[in-house]
């Protein structure tokens, strides 16, 4: 008889979207439920040259290596083929960690830069023809609530003055 994997649902693996509290606070979780963050934090020590292992130690040290490569497989699946470019190199799942956050990681002119981005995405939102005012609404919603999580004043006026012009010519009347 087959098995029925109906039911089974394989976890999307968070993609990196310059978000970096975000993606990392999904990815951490993730890596948590998979049982490699171990690799990460506190991460693991390979033993230096010519150190005899005992049998225990070496099992340690194998299942510590898979874990890392399991995790290493996670990351590079989260973020695009550019960044893995730049983190190839690191050995470990703790190194490309440790440079994502260092690089993306409360970093001001990242901020600044996401920050713009929203700005730009905010003035040039219109609704869309087939989109009902609350789709719209939502739409709005979210990327005023990105601008205010990286410290933008956004009063609640300014967002509905920004809904009302840019609705579709179908609600003149109610503007």
């Amino acid at each position: 008889m087959a098995a029925d994997n109906t039911n089974f649902q394989v976890p999307s693996v968070p993609k990196f979207d310059g978000d970096y509290e975000h993606w990392s606070l999904l990815m951490k979780t993730l890596l948590r439920s998979k049982e490699y963050w171990v690799v990460i934090d506190p991460g693991y020590d390979e033993p230096r040259e010519g150190v005899e292992l005992t049998a225990a130690q070496q099992a340690q040290l194998d299942s510590m290596r898979l874990k890392d490569l399991k995790a290493q497989n996670y990351l590079f699946q989260s973020i695009d083929k550019q960044i893995v470019k730049t983190m190839s190199h690191k050995e470990t799942a703790k190194k490309i960690w440790d440079a994502m956050k260092n690089k993306y990681q409360g970093n001001i002119r990242v901020k600044k830069a996401q920050l713009q981005r929203l700005r730009r995405e905010f003035e040039t939102l219109e609704m869309k023809d087939d989109e009902s005012v609350t789709e719209y609404f939502s739409r709005v919603m979210i990327v005023a609530n990105e601008m205010r999580n990286f410290g933008e004043e956004m009063s609640d006026v300014k967002v509905v003055e920004k809904i009302l012009r840019s609705l579709t010519e179908i609600f003149n009347f109610v503007v």
